[in-house]
């Protein structure tokens, strides 16, 4: 079976480095599968979950947003802001930050220039993100 190397790194760690046999991520202009052989192809990736078949199994991975590079002679590079595989997701932790983000929005008033708008609705794209990568690894998905 043909594969794709894939490392998927952080600021932090290296998630990931292993060969893969498609990848399906949540781009800028939508949702994009890599498959072996892909054309080179960069992109800036959205907040979404990410995709891959590794040795016949399905992973996915919440990723926050980052880039990614694919290129014939290395494969599949995803720099991701933070990345975090479904089975080690904290549903409860994800929970809170989806409730002080949801907070934080519906308490905004323009007036006070207290809260930073773009920022709560950037972390409860993240929750919702982690929530959703948890609650499809548990149906099985």
């Amino acid at each position: 079976m043909d594969t794709i190397k894939l490392d998927l790194v952080t600021p932090v760690r290296r998630l990931i480095s292993t060969e893969v046999e498609e990848l399906t991520a949540k781009a800028f202009e939508g949702e994009v599968e890599i498959l072996p052989g892909h054309a080179n192809y960069i992109t800036l990736l959205n907040a979404g979950p990410l995709s891959f078949t590794d040795s016949g199994k399905k992973r996915e991975v919440a990723v926050s947003g980052g880039f990614m590079e694919v290129s014939l002679d290395h494969g599949i590079r995803v720099m991701a802001e933070s990345a975090e595989f479904a089975e080690n997701i904290d549903v409860k932790r994800a929970e809170s930050a989806r409730e002080r983000a949801e907070r934080r929005i519906s308490d905004f008033d323009p007036a006070s220039q207290d809260t930073d708008i773009t920022r709560a609705e950037a972390a409860l794209k993240r929750a919702l993100n982690r929530l959703k990568v948890a609650e499809r690894a548990d149906l099985g998905q």
